[in-house]
């Protein structure tokens, strides 16, 4: 007889705690450095109103529909997931994040990042850099620089996108929390954008985004299609790309140790024998089995 004495190694724990202090590090710097971003781009925007000089229709548009920007749509969802982001990791520190609002707030957190920050971001970061090395006028017309300082740009069309890369590598997200929920944020998100974009060039006949102002109606509509499609497309590739970073832990590090028991078994004790033998069907014939019917 033996003991099997089974001791399990700490490494993950360890891996847990350190990618915890990652995370809180990260959300509390981002989330300081977005809320600075919003707050400085409401400032540009009551600068803007209140100039009178600035005729040109390109600045005109921007200045009039700042809000509608589908841009500053998703800077918001970020910041407000970072910031739900923020107050769970500080519960989780308080040991308060199994309570009914913990799991509230890490429900509400996880279904905004994978409905609306990771499709959004992924949508606009590859888009309008992509336009803008085709041509900037398309999307960032040049006398925008009179008025939108370079770090802001990237603040909000290039580190988002680094952002939700750093948040892949830190937080496992496997699967969908609420696929029909998700994919609703994702869908709507593009319907009721498309509905504001239109809405504004049937009302004032100024498109948003220069890219539209160069194509046919045909061409607007498959382009459309395009948003719509890569949207879900990258809804559906951010769960097989983080489970590439955060692989199930399906065993967990053992070691086995056998240890011979000294003294007599079972305190000299032996059971009496059944008189059956250990496996009678040992004792039959292996035709005898195959043939067999019950």
């Amino acid at each position: 007889m033996t003991e099997v004495k089974i001791t399990v190694s700490g490494d993950k724990g360890k891996r847990t705690t350190l990618r915890y202090y990652l995370r809180l590090f990260f959300h509390a710097a981002a989330c300081g450095l977005f809320h600075s971003v919003v707050i400085y781009g409401v400032c540009l925007w009551v600068r803007m109103m209140n100039r009178t000089d600035l005729t040109d229709p390109r600045i005109v548009t921007a200045k009039w529909f700042m809000p509608c920007y589908l841009t500053n749509w998703n800077f918001l969802f970020q910041t407000i997931f970072l910031t739900m982001s923020l107050v769970y990791d500080l519960m989780e520190w308080l040991d308060r994040h199994d309570s009914s609002l913990g799991r509230k707030l890490r429900f509400a957190r996880d279904v905004m990042f994978s409905g609306l920050v990771v499709p959004l971001t992924l949508f606009i970061s590859s888009m309008f850099w992509t336009l803008f090395w085709i041509d900037r006028e398309l999307v960032f017309p040049q006398v925008y620089d009179q008025l939108v300082p370079w770090w802001f740009n990237h603040c909000v069309h290039t580190n988002i996108a680094i952002v939700v890369l750093i948040e892949t590598l830190l937080q496992a997200r496997r699967h969908p929390t609420h696929y029909k929920l998700e994919l609703w944020l994702t869908g709507g998100a593009g319907v009721l954008y498309a509905i504001v974009y239109y809405s504004i060039y049937f009302s004032t006949h100024r498109w948003l985004y220069g890219v539209f102002g160069i194509m046919t109606w045909w061409q607007v509509c498959l382009y459309q299609l395009l948003i719509w499609s890569s949207t879900f497309l990258f809804y559906y590739i951010q769960f097989p790309i983080n489970r590439i970073f955060h692989r199930e832990d399906t065993s967990t590090e053992k070691s086995v140790t056998h240890e011979p028991k000294t003294g007599t078994p079972n305190n000299g004790y032996e059971e009496p024998s059944s008189g059956v033998p250990e496996s009678w069907l040992k004792q039959r014939p292996k035709s005898q089995i195959e043939n067999s019917s019950f």
